[in-house]
This record gives structure tokens, sequence and C-alpha cells, in this order.
């Protein structure tokens, strides 16, 4: 933000500018106006520079880490290659136990070409052994700064919830869903104190400056279920994102700002349009939001059609829910089920928006479906392994790739072997000029 502000374009600028086919030049103003950040902390040494932001393609993140239940280094490793593999812009690693937090952030860094993302007051929560009322103010600056110092790109920071905003939940019938946000929330109430990341957030813009770290400001009153959804708690925690957002905008450090959550269909497009009025415009990153709440073990598809929404409407990344959402922690089959499920979403709103190109690879898709060009199509596709996988258990011989049905419809009854060619619907105008059918 700082150089894209004097006018000048970084090797970032122009390396995103290619992955986006877009000019150097917008993407430069985009950073520099707050709307687009390109998170790349300078210890993040093989980090290849992506952006997010309403001007760029929608972008998905997925959630990785260990708990105390279940989990290590080398499950998470995994999970983070499986979600580069499947389309994952950005990796948040959300470890809350079950080894070193340090060895497993610092694994998942190196091994990362996306920017990592972390929430640090999980790891100051740990540091004294889980006695919430024993954290200090620099207990949490500490650990912020370790983070940044490993190479984490952008870190949830829940400054924007107030010790007065807490009263506003006694209606919700889900409280406070936000780990994080309950941390601070029970700091508060037992010091009578104000949020300690927000007294102290000059501190953390500090830190942010030395190594280019942004923030994503979290959203700790997020509604939890969709009966809270756009409640009073959940305005005035934005109201107050709003204004720390255009405080880390005075010191030229890049924002983002997280939304809900919960939201019935009718209240995403309110939701988006709110975040941009209170927020100047900040990139946006919402968790789905889930629009109904009576589907667990499915909820990555319940979050799925809202998120499809919150992009058409202008939200800049997705945050993936997998099928454990509200059951367990996911593993790498429902971190590759989570993740498709939001690519499809993502791409479902970038087609909405008219981006430039967006239905490019929908086409050739569809000229290899037409064509029965199997295996093209497998490699069109956002899981080609998965698609194989379908085709294959019924028609798996290779003289299968080349015909003309598949087992839905069989050999004589795909409507798609009816090719008409162009001379042919000539000749048929032709004839429906001279003798209009007639309608009985």
């Amino acid at each position: 933000m700082h150089y894209a502000r004097q006018g000048l374009i970084t090797e970032e600028m122009q390396y995103v500018a290619k992955r986006e086919n877009l000019s150097p030049e917008l993407i430069r103003d985009e950073v520099a106006r707050g709307r687009m950040i390109i998170p790349a902390n300078i210890n993040h040494t093989n980090l290849e520079p992506m952006a997010i932001g309403i001007a760029s393609k929608c972008k998905v993140n997925a959630n990785i880490g260990a708990s105390p239940n279940s989990s290590n280094i080398d499950e998470e490793v995994a999970k983070l290659n499986l979600a580069v593999k499947y389309g994952a812009d950005t990796v948040m690693d959300l470890s809350t136990g079950g080894g070193n937090l340090d060895e497993i952030r610092t694994a998942i860094i190196n091994a990362s070409p996306v920017p990592i993302g972390t929430v640090p007051v999980y790891q100051a929560l740990e540091s004294v052994h889980g006695t919430i009322e024993n954290l200090t103010p620099d207990d949490f600056l500490q650990i912020i700064e370790k983070h940044a110092q490993q190479g984490v790109d952008y870190q949830t920071i829940h400054a924007g919830l107030l010790i007065e905003h807490l009263p506003l939940v006694r209606n919700r019938l889900t409280g406070i869903v936000s780990r994080g946000g309950g941390i601070l929330a029970k700091w508060m109430l037992h010091h009578h104190k104000q949020n300690p990341l927000y007294t102290h957030f000059d501190d953390i813009i500090e830190i942010f400056k030395k190594y280019d770290v942004s923030f994503s400001l979290g959203d700790s009153l997020r509604p939890g279920c969709t009966h809270d959804a756009s409640d009073e708690a959940q305005l005035a925690e934005l109201k107050t994102l709003g204004q720390l957002t255009r405080r880390a905008w005075e010191h030229d450090v890049q924002v983002m700002v997280e939304g809900p959550g919960h939201v019935p269909m009718d209240q995403i497009e309110f939701n988006v349009k709110k975040q941009m009025e209170e927020c100047s415009e900040a990139p946006f990153y919402v968790l789905g939001p889930l629009v109904t709440d009576i589907a667990p073990g499915y909820d990555h598809i319940t979050s799925a059609i809202g998120a499809a929404m919150a992009g058409w409407y202008g939200t800049a990344m997705l945050c993936y829910v997998t099928p454990k959402e509200h059951l367990g922690l996911p593993d790498a089959e429902d971190v590759r089920n989570g993740l498709i499920a939001y690519k499809i979403a993502a791409h479902a709103a970038d087609i909405g928006r008219q981006r430039p190109g967006a239905r490019d690879r929908d086409d050739e898709l569809s000229r290899a479906r037409y064509n029965f060009d199997w295996n093209r199509q497998f490699e069109l596709s956002l899981d080609p392994d998965r698609a194989k996988e379908y085709h294959d258990e019924t028609l798996p011989a290779d003289i299968y790739k080349t015909a003309e049905f598949c087992s839905m419809c069989g050999p004589k009854f795909c409507p798609m072997q009816t090719k008409v060619d162009a001379d042919a619907l000539t000749e048929l105008e032709k004839f429906l000029a001279k003798e209009p059918v007639k309608q009985s």
C-alpha cells in the first residue's frame, strides 16, 4: 500500500496483474485506495503473490489446523498440500494444540506457495495454559509479533469487539460463536476493561508495518445461526471495524474485513453492501454464509449457496466450510469436499459478475462434452480425479474414453448424438420461410 500510494508498481503488483489478466496500473490503484490487498509477509520467501479485492477474481480460503484431540504436523502439511492442489488461494492455520504450535506453523509456511493466515489469540491462550484471566496485553502483542516474524501473511485480529457491545448479545440464540471473540469477551467480563487488542491497536499496526502483514479484522460477533443474523451486536462491531480499517490505512497497512456467518438468503445482499459502506470498500472476507441451520454434515452445501450469492454481490474472498462444520475437526477428504464446493461458488460468482474470461473454461468444457472428449472433460474439471472416478465406476475401459455415450443414457439414447450440421439448418430455415408450421 505504501508504494502504491506513491504511484510505484512493485514486482508483486506486476505478478498479480499477470495472474489476474489486469493492468499493473489497475492493481496499483486498487491497492492504493484499500480496495485490494496483496498479503505478502517479507519473511514468507516462497510465496507466489496473489490479490484479494473486488476487482480481482473471487478467492477461496481453506482452514486447516491441529487440535488437542486430533492431528499433527505431518497431517497438517498434507492438508495444506491437498488444499493447494484443489485451488485454495490462501490457507489459515487455526491450530490450537496437537503439538508445538510454532513448529506446526513454521512447517506450513515453509511448504506453502499461497498466503498463510493465523488467529494469534489461540496461541496467546495456550501460552497461559488456557487461563484466559491471566492474559496481558503484552502476551497478545508478543504472539502477534512472533507470527509476523515466522512469515504469516495476514492475521485475524479481534479488535472490533468492544466491552460495550457485550450486552447486545443478550437476545441471541447462540451468543458469541467466534472462538477468538469468546476469549476476549471472557477477558473483558473478568477484568471489566476494554478489549486489549482495541486499546493496543496502534502497537499492532507498528508490528504489521515492520513485516508487511495484512489485517484480517475479525468479526467476533458474527451470527452463529440465521436467527441472529444482521442484529444490533453484529452491526455495532462492523461499525468499529470500519473505524479500525481507516486507522490502519493511515499507516499504509493493508486490511480486509471478516464477515458472517449464518445469514438467510434475503439478507446477504444487505450484509455485503453494509460492509462496503461501513468499511470504505475494504475487501470483504466471509465464512459461508450458511443460509439454513438444519443440515449438520452438509454445511459445505448450505454455506456454498450463501457464498456464491455473497461473491456475486461483491465479496472478495470466501472462507470454505467443510462437511464437518459444527461436528468435528476436518480430515483430508473433508478439506477436499469443502474446497471444491467453494471453488464452485467463487467461480459461479465470477460468472455472475461477468468478469472478462470467467466463462471461458465453462465453454471449453461444454465443447468437450458435446464432442464426447471425456479426457478433456476430466482435465477441465475442478476435481479431475473425482470426475474420472465417477465415469469409470460403470465404464472403466479405455475404449469408453472415446465413446459417444455415458452410463446414464446408454449408447442409443444420448441426445447429444443428434448432430445437426449448418447446411441442414439452413435448408430447414428455407423450408420454414416458405411453409410455416401449422400450430394445432
